[in-house]
């Protein structure tokens, strides 16, 4: 059994930073993709970033390029969000997730996170 429990959100100012965490167990975490998702009141799930299971590629959505990094470390079975120059509008629940591709499509990820709570207040 997969299971993912991300850690990290809060309530920050504008222009503050964040790091969120997502602890993994029950898979070889290096063999697969991780990626951060989030859903804002009454909109879809939307992608964030997306890292490969070595970490050597990433791929992330324009509107959070520049602002967020993601990584991981593999020994540690965790993947991060570093989330930097926040605006009001990346408020959401944020959500990670695995996938044996690299993709940004949520439908390609099989096991999720039940979230962290990011508000970002102006």
């Amino acid at each position: 059994q997969v299971q993912l429990v991300e850690s990290g959100g809060g309530l920050v100012q504008a222009g503050g930073s964040l790091r969120l965490s997502c602890a993994a167990s029950g898979r070889t975490f290096s063999n697969y993709a991780m990626g951060w998702f989030r859903q804002a009141p009454g909109k879809e799930r939307d992608f964030v970033a997306a890292i490969s299971g070595s970490g050597a590629n990433t791929y992330y959505v324009d509107s959070v390029k520049g602002r967020f990094t993601i990584s991981k470390n593999n020994a540690k079975n965790t993947v991060y969000l570093q989330m930097n120059s926040l605006k009001p509008e990346d408020t959401a629940v944020y959500y990670c997730a695995s996938s044996t591709v690299l993709r940004a499509d949520p439908s390609q990820y099989n096991y999720w996170g039940q979230g962290t709570q990011v508000t970002v207040s102006s």
